[in-house]
């Protein structure tokens, strides 16, 4: 696990800067604190900060093919490389590592662009083929990674792990745009973060998972490739028992390859189902006691420690505990230059605390995300399927407009159950921290004519289309892998873990496992009140019924709470501040009503008020401020109209 970085010159052999990459490698220095390399030649410059976890003695990056003709620098964990050394050497390839990003190398060698079919795990990575002039981008499948890049108006291609990277770059022809976009900023509001491919800012893009980037020098920059789209079959006829044993199989192999490491390894143990699964896997495949961490809060309402304590004892583990104060709201600006977008999900603080205390006793730690989507854990989607009987068993009325049922939700908050709304926006409404009209409400004529009509919805919809599969519950599933997985749930958890050097992997993200669980039905997933049903059945032998069967506990923070105790004059200055005024995309009075409404108790909107408080912060902290290291400063000014 890495950081990498770098320029490619898309129209000739301009030499990159290097003092200028220098920057752009150390913006991302937390991503690897063990080594910081260089590479260049005409019209390219490449970029690495390792965090040694395999091949410690000579996995130095950039990596290069026998003849030096390709050069690699990744990101992530490839969990099949002694297979696939394997089978490359026995089509004649030879090694000079034992790297993984050599691994790659060989593979772009052998199978092309479709060498990323026969990778398995976390591997990110940006290939330079010299004899075919091509540059090659490519992020794993599920988006545990993350990669941006953007193309400078002089031909200029700029990628990173991090947006702080490519904030970073300047030379005399000037630097990436600061201009937000608007549509991206819809997005957060909507979601509490910004969706594949978008990123904050207009000239900026993520490459979305499971997607590739080829260019070559003199074309234009085509559209990225997909390779890989999670598929819902729902059609396996497979009976329980069969499919305990299958997915204990299959959950043992993923565990196992997620457990190579040259460095101390443990787990994030939280107490729940997918964490507890995890570690009791680990534990039936190590010699020695595995390694877990916890954080606990010293509320009651917030604290699992009790559970992952019962967990640990169960499986006699290296067990570390420490409690934090749930008023720990001090990571305010720190999560905003962390993050380089707003990003609104509050767990991030705690997520940030557990990998911080993770770091001081391995360096590699597993974690039970993904779990929920695979397996239909998350209670929103028990919820959807309730609805979705409730809709389909009412009589049809004839279909109102957009606005009206927009209206309608304003007035009512079971207005989501109305069989009028389609399940995508259903959907939508259960995720969105602001409904539609709210933020209708919020947004101001001027930033309502930026958008020119342009509404988060479009982001469930397009995904939709092409999820190929009308099962409810197979749909929403397909729609979190696609956004929510990627866009909150991986960028949480890959900022907070690279923000202490750790690297955590998750081994219920295993892309052959997730495909296995899509031909599932839904009655091995969700089975009357009880999500993750076939998990539950599968861990009975190892985990006892009180961890497998209780209610599971909201992983959220005090936000209305903090608003009207501890942080009142914080966000009222945050909210009503100048800040958000420079920009003229809200409505002040609107943003008061809502700060005084939830100050006075008349109603909770924390975690509103929460992202409008994160989306100050970024402003302050990464447009104004200077969170890439020489981050120029950018007034609200500068955002240019859609």
């Amino acid at each position: 696990m890495s950081g990498i970085t770098g320029v490619f010159d898309t129209r000739g052999g301009r030499q990159v800067e290097r003092a200028m990459l220098q920057r752009m490698n150390d913006a991302q220095s937390h991503r690897g604190p063990d080594a910081a390399t260089l590479h260049l030649e005409p019209g390219l410059g490449l970029g690495h900060r390792r965090l040694a976890i395999t091949d410690i003695a000579t996995g130095r990056q950039p990596s290069f093919n026998e003849d030096g003709s390709i050069v690699v620098v990744s990101d992530g964990e490839l969990y099949n490389h002694h297979e696939l050394v394997a089978e490359l050497q026995a089509l004649g390839h030879v090694f000079g590592t034992r790297s993984e990003a050599e691994c790659i190398a060989h593979g772009w060698a052998a199978w092309g662009e479709d060498c990323v079919t026969h990778f398995r795990g976390t591997v990110t990575f940006a290939l330079w083929d010299r004899p075919r002039s091509t540059f090659f981008l490519a992020r794993d499948r599920l988006g545990a990674k993350p990669l941006h890049y953007a193309q400078l108006d002089d031909g200029a291609l700029l990628f990173g792990s991090e947006l702080k990277s490519l904030l970073a770059y300047q030379d005399g022809r000037g630097g990436l745009d600061r201009a937000l976009d608007p549509r991206a900023v819809e997005e957060y509001f909507a979601l509490g973060y910004v969706a594949e491919p978008r990123t904050i800012f207009r000239q900026a893009r993520k490459l979305p998972p499971g997607h590739t980037l080829t260019l070559r020098r003199g074309e234009p920059l085509p559209e990225s490739k997909e390779y890989w789209n999670p598929r819902f079959t729902t059609d396996n006829p497979i009976k329980t028992e069969a499919a305990c044993a299958e997915l204990n199989a299959r959950l043992r192999e993923s565990v196992r390859l997620c457990m190579r490491a040259d460095v101390p390894l443990g787990a994030l143990l939280s107490g729940g189902v997918n964490s507890s699964a995890v570690v009791a896997t680990m534990a039936g495949l190590s010699a020695t006691p595995v390694n877990t961490c916890s954080i606990g809060f010293d509320e009651p309402a917030f604290n699992e420690s009790g559970f992952a304590r019962t967990v640990a004892e169960r499986h006699r583990t290296n067990h570390r505990l420490e409690v934090v104060g749930v008023d720990d709201f001090d990571l305010i600006d720190t999560l905003a230059r962390l993050y380089d977008e707003p990003f609104a999900d509050s767990t991030a603080i705690p997520t940030y605390r557990a990998c911080q205390l993770a770091s001081r006793q391995v360096t590699v730690a597993l974690s039970g995300d993904g779990g929920d989507e695979s397996f239909g854990g998350h209670p929103r989607y028990r919820r959807h399927l309730m609805q979705e009987r409730a809709r389909s068993a009412a009589p049809a009325p004839p279909r109102p407009s957009i606005f009206d049922r927009l209206g309608r939700a304003l007035r009512s908050r079971t207005a989501l159950e109305d069989a009028t709304f389609t399940p995508v926006q259903a959907y939508l409404g259960s995720m969105s921290i602001l409904s539609g009209p709210m933020r209708a409400q919020l947004f101001s004529p001027r930033f309502r004519q930026e958008l020119a009509g342009y509404n988060a919805l479009e982001v469930f919809e397009r995904h939709a289309a092409r999820a190929g599969t009308e099962d409810p519950l197979a749909l929403i599933q397909y729609l979190d892998f696609k956004t929510h997985l990627a866009g909150c749930t991986n960028t949480k958890l890959d900022r907070a873990a690279m923000a202490h050097s750790l690297q955590v992997r998750a081994p219920l993200m295993d892309h052959a496992l997730v495909e296995w669980l899509g031909t599932l039905p839904t009655s091995l997933k969700v089975r009357g009140q009880e999500g993750k049903y076939l998990l539950r059945k599968a861990m009975q032998p190892l985990l006892p019924a009180d961890i497998l069967y209780r209610p599971k506990m909201e992983y959220s923070m005090p936000l209305a709470r903090w608003f009207r105790g501890p942080l009142t004059e914080r966000v009222r200055q945050a909210v009503l501040g100048p800040r958000l005024a420079a920009t003229g995309w809200f409505e002040h009075q609107a943003l008061e009503q809502l700060v005084n409404a939830h100050q006075s108790g008349a109603r909770d909107h924390g975690p509103v008020l929460w992202s409008l408080l994160m989306f100050e912060a970024f402003l302050r902290v990464v447009v104004d401020g200077s969170a890439s290291g020489d981050l120029a400063a950018a007034s609200a000014l500068e955002v240019a109209a859609a």
